[in-house]
């Protein structure tokens, strides 16, 4: 009998029950934002290398190319936005929710996560290489010919997602279960493969990936 995945827990964004609506007019101009909602509009053509967000919720938000490098998110809630090829390399990102995102081709490159939770997302071709990752939770999203490679991923957990043809070398999967995500094939190395927790199935793909014949 298969042992049933437990689920991880993660701390939610600490956020009170009611905010002002807050707008973001200029991220040049101003390098923190606090305690507000942002919602239904479109962000556009921002740039800014240090900004700081906490205690926001953004609903129904597109960033139209926004480069958020070294963006700093703390309690942060994400519902509904479009946030598809945004730069949030090295990001710091702690107690915070991407809920049915669009996130195709965001850059997360070498950023750390704490108490990070993608649900219901479209992240395929996200960059989340270089990271450094403890209580990230994913589930029921989509992040195929994503790259997550040469990461520290501790207390990382899938759930039920699609990860097909992502790209996991030099990143260790000791312990991390992978046995109720979809794909055909990753991009992983032998050492990194060790500990990784796979279903009967899915080992049959492993072994046509380093050119094993299984005999039934």
């Amino acid at each position: 009998m298969n042992k049933k995945k437990t689920m991880l827990k993660i701390e939610s964004p600490m956020i009170p029950s009611e905010l002002p609506a807050l707008m973001l007019l200029d991220l040049q101009l101003n390098g923190h934002f606090e305690m507000g909602m942002v919602q239904d509009c479109i962000v556009e053509h921002q740039t800014n290398h240090k900004v700081t967000f906490d205690k926001i919720i953004f609903k129904n938000v597109t960033f139209t190319e926004a480069t958020l490098s070294g963006v700093e998110l703390t309690d942060i809630i994400f519902e509904k936005c479009d946030l598809s090829n945004a730069d949030l390399s090295d990001a710091v990102i702690h107690r915070t929710e991407f809920k049915e995102c669009k996130m195709i081709g965001i850059n997360m490159t070498g950023a750390t996560l704490r108490n990070v939770l993608l649900d219901r997302c479209m992240a395929d071709y996200a960059t989340v290489r270089f990271s450094n990752a403890k209580q990230f939770l994913i589930q029921d999203s989509s992040l195929r010919q994503s790259d997550f490679c040469y990461s520290k991923l501790h207390k990382f957990e899938l759930y039920r997602s699609n990860i097909d043809q992502a790209l996991f070398a030099g990143t260790e999967l000791n312990g991390i279960d992978l046995s109720d995500c979809e794909f055909n094939g990753l991009g992983v190395d032998v050492e990194s493969l060790k500990g990784c927790i796979i279903s009967r199935e899915q080992a049959y793909t492993f072994a046509a990936l380093f050119g094993l014949i299984v005999k039934d």
